[in-house]
């Protein structure tokens, strides 16, 4: 039996459901959403983010059941679906396609998983760019791992849950969500090379420090095709750069030197995208620097410079990120602010000492509404621990 006052409301919820379904004792494995503090549309150009595992999770429950079946309940959705292992069909319920998925990318790389039940809720919210997809593929793969043993590095559990997005989901993400969601640690961030999948682990030891996300509310219409304009874009100053260096494979080598030395032969645009790109890599790398040295201050200036690079060069901003971003500014315990993730809407990052975070919360719903008419959604979370077994 689980302990409430050690793994909260929701991991007794999740457990409590369970053995009322299946009636067996099962293993729970919580697994976090994650932010990201720096490091934005550096991914795909094989560059580096500093990003970090929050307090927000899904909490898994699972068990072998001895047939040839997976069963699953969605507590959050309050549905089941039921796959015969060897027949992974498609579900029309979307959630169940990350549980479909993960088991089938498993088999492809020759494990040989058995049937067994689980049960999940979480606490992340949905459509807030905190990936609860992410959280919901470590869990499982891990409980996976813990139930059949074979042998899972988490970085293989990381590239797997990659796969389950792209080859199930129909969603060609990165890296960073999943990889995060595994190797993260409490009060620490994790600078990730994207190329090589090599990271570090960076102090973040400030308890009074909290990361208040707001959600501007806009949906993230242009989102899918801006996203891949920016990747063509980063491509095309890629390949005009090739003619003088054919080493460069990707915008994270090339030097800005290098880059200013042929921006007459590049295009306005593409020479403004991929400008920012290489900042935000070096922003990436100075903030782990500020970590080290304990200068939060610093840090937020870099926050500020990313949000400015992402709006005026990037351009993947949008009006009311902006308006939040302005708002923060000048808030008392403020230490940086953000937009954070593809942009277009969604929320923006804050950093904010705990003392000021009420004050903080109340000037932005009523100022943000003031501008804009929408009411924020307003989520405070900290630096957490990444996927694990409870009770170990």
């Amino acid at each position: 039996m689980i302990e409430a006052n050690a793994t909260g409301i929701l991991s007794e919820r999740v457990y409590i459901k369970f053995l009322s379904k299946y009636e067996r004792e099962p293993i729970l494995i919580q697994s976090p959403g994650r932010v990201n503090l720096i490091g934005e549309h550096t991914d795909y150009n094989d560059g580096f983010v500093l990003a970090a595992a929050i307090d927000k999770t899904i909490v898994l429950a699972i068990c072998p059941n001895n047939l040839n079946k997976i069963r699953a309940y969605s507590i959050d959705m309050d549905e089941s679906e039921e796959f015969d292992i060897e027949d992974l069909h498609q579900s029309e319920k979307h959630w169940a396609n990350f549980i479909k998925g993960a088991v089938s990318e498993v088999q492809k790389d020759g494990y040989e998983p058995r049937g067994f039940d689980v049960v999940f809720g979480g606490d992340i919210p949905i459509g807030a760019g905190l990936s609860s997809s992410a959280a919901l593929e470590g869990a499982l793969l891990f409980g996976m791992e813990e139930l059949f043993g074979f042998g899972l590095s988490r970085k293989q559990m990381a590239l797997i849950g990659q796969r389950t997005e792209h080859n199930h989901v129909g969603v060609k993400c990165g890296i960073m969500d999943q990889f995060i969601n595994l190797h993260g640690e409490s009060n620490k961030v994790l600078k990730l090379d994207c190329r090589f999948l090599d990271y570090k682990l960076y102090p973040f030891e400030r308890d009074d420090i909290k990361i208040v996300l707001c959600n501007s509310k806009v949906n993230h219409n242009l989102a899918d095709s801006q996203y891949n304009i920016r990747r063509e874009q980063c491509e095309e100053g890629v390949q005009t750069l090739k003619h003088y260096k054919p080493e460069i494979l990707k915008l994270r080598d090339v030097p800005m030197k290098t880059l200013k030395r042929h921006e007459e032969e590049m295009d306005a645009v593409v020479y403004r995208r991929c400008k920012y790109v290489l900042e935000e890599n070096q922003r990436v790398h100075d903030a782990c620097d500020d970590l080290e040295k304990g200068d939060f201050e610093s840090f937020g200036k870099r926050m500020f410079q990313s949000h400015e690079g992402l709006s005026k060069d990037y351009e993947v901003s949008c009006e009311n990120l902006d308006i939040l971003v302005e708002i923060a500014k000048g808030q008392p315990g403020l230490i940086g602010s953000r937009m954070m993730g593809g942009g277009f809407g969604g929320c923006t990052i804050n950093l904010v000492e705990e003392e000021y975070v009420d004050q903080f919360e109340k000037i932005i719903a009523q100022e943000y509404r003031a501008k804009t008419g929408m009411k924020p959604e307003i989520y405070i979370t900290q630096i957490n621990s990444g996927t694990k077994v409870l009770g170990k």
